[in-house]
């Protein structure tokens, strides 16, 4: 003979620890109290025995002072409820002059998520020349999970070029880096009960030289050569001629009228004091009738130097 035991076997916790301490809940049986009392009655967890009752209670030293069994329907009261409670329960009942009686549920247990780690790698290619830095982003948390979201900077973070996700959503890949890739990212876990969110600051810095062809210019013309660095912090600025210092140290370098003395190599070189990274951009100046008009952009890879 087989009976049914209570099926709404659903805790919601409000703590976020591994183990939570509050709570309880009752697996009832749809027994009525017999004319005499059963011969045993059995409850175990996961095939581990809770409490066994014949003429004397024989539990589990897990649970003392945590159950509370009903001989009278073989009802099982389980208190102070964790995570390492959810599984399946079954009873055994043995009727005075009657077959035995078995029955099964599973309880659920959820509590809020805790953040216990925040696990980031970055890879830095040898190369300054090529644009394949990369970093990982893993968010780690305890407890029930039932989603995980990213959001950067208030909206949510979705797949791009360089930007993909994990199978489990729980790592976030940016590869390669790029400079727009700094800010706030946020892992957004929840369940049914609770969500909480756990954020870092991603700042990059990097290095990239983009070289523009030569340029040409006439005598007497006033001759500004501009050269603009992207770099996280700024960066700072020298130019030579012809390998000699020039002693200008900003973004333009002004040749207020042109001469032949002024014809040869100009180079503008882009430092990031964070990183100590450098490149240089190198244009040769000439004559022609046209008008000169030249920008020197150097733009700098990503670095990873900072995730806190």
């Amino acid at each position: 003979m087989d009976y049914t035991l209570f099926t709404a076997a659903i805790v919601f916790l409000t703590s976020g620890m591994p183990i939570a301490t509050i709570n309880k809940v009752k697996f009832t049986t749809t027994l009525s109290p017999p004319a005499k009392h059963f011969v045993s009655v059995s409850w175990t967890f996961n095939r581990v025995n809770i409490i066994t009752s014949t003429t004397a209670n024989i539990t589990n030293a897990d649970y003392k002072d945590r159950i509370s069994l009903d001989r009278t329907t073989g009802s099982l009261e389980l208190w102070n409820l964790g995570l390492r409670d959810q599984g399946e329960y079954r009873v055994s009942i043995i009727p005075d002059g009657a077959l035995e009686l078995q029955g099964s549920t599973t309880l659920d247990v959820y509590g809020g998520p805790q953040f216990y780690s925040w696990q980031s790698h970055h890879h830095i290619v040898d190369s300054p020349r090529q644009f394949f830095h990369s970093t990982n982003l893993t968010c780690e948390a305890a407890g029930n999970i039932s989603s995980i979201q990213w959001i950067k900077d208030g909206l949510p973070l979705s797949p791009s070029n360089n930007i993909t996700f994990s199978a489990d959503n729980r790592t976030v890949y940016l590869s390669p880096v790029q400079d727009i890739d700094n800010g706030e990212y946020e892992c957004l876990v929840s369940n049914p009960v609770s969500n909480r969110t756990a954020s870092h600051n991603l700042t990059v810095n990097c290095e990239y030289c983009l070289l523009d062809p030569n340029s040409r210019t006439s005598t007497g013309y006033r001759v500004t050569l501009s050269c603009s660095a992207d770099s996280i912090p700024p960066a700072t600025f020298t130019w030579m001629f012809n390998r000699t210092e020039t002693g200008v140290n900003n973004t333009l370098y002004v040749i207020e009228r042109m001469e032949a003395l002024h014809i040869g190599n100009y180079t503008c070189t882009a430092t990031n004091n964070i990183t100590g990274l450098k490149d240089s951009v190198c244009l040769f100046v000439a004559y022609t009738p046209l008008e000169f008009h030249w920008n020197c952009w150097i733009r700098f890879i990503p670095e990873i130097t900072a995730l806190t």
